[in-house]
């Protein structure tokens, strides 16, 4: 009790813009739908949904309640010879809204895990049918998480410099647009037959500057991968549940993905859970006598049942009828926002994918992740109360779908108003 009173003050007597090396730490002490607060009751709009994770904001009394009711009933189980209700009903569910091929469900406890999960599954998918296919296509620029498998899918940079020489060999190709298609496709044909699947974000590359490409391109380029017997990984951990203006990318893509790839939002940002789905024609390659054949992957806390339940709570939030008019009007909101920032010379490249709202900040330094306009702009706004984290000089807007549009409106001019800063 003395810790935590201990704890508390140091919380409160912390400034706020106590600097930490080359990062600020702000103790935040709650929480309440689009907002959080710090421990002098200081109000901050969240809008990158906390690491873009929070859909229904913060402290959802809805999803709290159904949490505690699977706490009080069953907290956690092995998911080794063992299974459980929400973990049964969450997958039926979701394969309700996932296209038709998604037919099994493999539950771990975070994106990275989701993605590691996924490679295995397409490299022993060909090892346990007798064929050698190692090789994976990934897109430059690309994200997919913080383990080993993972990095190695992802851009190569100072992320990942520490661990260059431990990474395995990927090919690395471009995001589709209608002027490079059969360049892409030249580079998969030369390596279809070696290559075992091809791993992308759909839509939207989050971490690699919120770049976006076209449902048109993307599923031309799906199609082509799939005629060389290459299966695809369709990574929806940011773009799911919502972001992009329908419940999932594949809903706007004529292709449909071999496996897929969730979390963040899939537990309304409330704790920690992943999923990888995938076709029946996968999930036969594992179904065997041949213990050998099993796809050996397991964690601790895989189908976390308090989890299972967070996460039923929030797709019963994502699909009622206010939820989607809040995407609608974020959607729209974004759009008519967007025509008055193309306005300003300090921005450049404006963006949007249904809730997902992106522009470049014009600066003397060239586009980067370290550019340090990002640490001055973060300051300005998150002194004027809202938490905006910039990728080096790329600004962008992701709020909660329960943002009130007073919230969304005093965003839209405060960012004007810094623009026209001409301190900044």
């Amino acid at each position: 009790m003395q810790q935590q009173l201990i704890d508390r003050d140091l919380a409160v007597n912390w400034h706020p813009y106590s600097q930490m090396k080359t990062s600020y730490h702000l103790p935040i002490a709650r929480g309440d739908g689009a907002n959080l607060y710090d421990y002098q009751e200081n109000r901050y709009l969240d809008m990158v949904s906390s690491w873009w994770v929070t859909i229904h904001g913060h402290a959802n009394s809805y999803i709290a309640s159904k949490v505690y009711e699977q706490l009080s009933t069953l907290e956690q189980v092995i998911f080794a010879g063992f299974t459980h209700l929400p973990a049964i009903t969450l997958s039926e569910r979701l394969f309700q809204l996932l296209p038709l091929n998604q037919k099994k469900a493999f539950f771990t406890d975070n994106g990275s895990t989701a993605v590691e999960v996924a490679l295995k599954m397409c490299i022993q998918f060909a090892y346990n049918n007798g064929v050698q296919k190692t090789k994976i296509i990934a897109f430059k620029n690309g994200y997919h998480g913080d383990t080993f498998g993972a990095m190695s899918v992802s851009e190569r940079g100072q992320w990942t410099a520490p661990f260059a020489d431990l990474l395995f060999e990927v090919i690395f190709i471009d995001a589709p647009t209608a002027e490079n298609l059969e360049s892409i496709k030249k580079i998969v044909q030369d390596h279809a037959e070696q290559t075992a699947c091809f791993i992308y974000e759909p839509l939207v590359q989050g971490a690699g500057g919120m770049l976006m490409h076209r449902a048109e391109d993307l599923s031309e380029l799906m199609s082509f991968c799939k005629s060389k017997g290459i299966l695809l990984i369709q990574d929806e951990i940011f773009v799911g549940f919502g972001r992009t203006g329908t419940l999932f990318a594949a809903d706007q893509l004529e292709e449909k993905p071999d496996v897929m790839c969730f979390s963040k939002g899939l537990t309304g940002g409330t704790m920690p859970l992943g999923i990888t789905t995938c076709t029946e024609e996968i999930y036969q390659a594992f179904y065997s006598d041949e213990k050998r054949k099993a796809l050996f992957h397991g964690h601790s806390f895989t189908a976390s049942p308090i989890a299972c339940a967070a996460s039923l709570a929030s797709l019963d939030l994502l699909l009622q009828d206010d939820c989607r008019s809040n995407i609608e009007r974020i959607c729209k909101s974004h759009a008519a926002f967007a025509k008055r920032l193309k306005k300003s010379v300090k921005v450049r490249n404006v963006r949007q994918t249904g809730t997902i709202l992106a522009f470049d900040w014009v600066t003397e330094n060239e586009t980067s992740y370290f550019n340090q306009i990002q640490e001055k702009l973060f300051k300005v706004f998150i002194k004027k109360g809202i938490i905006l984290r910039p990728m080096g000089n790329v600004l962008y807007l992701l709020p909660p779908y329960c943002i009130q549009q007073e919230d969304l409106d005093y965003t839209y001019e405060t960012i004007l108003e810094v623009l026209n800063n001409n301190n900044i």
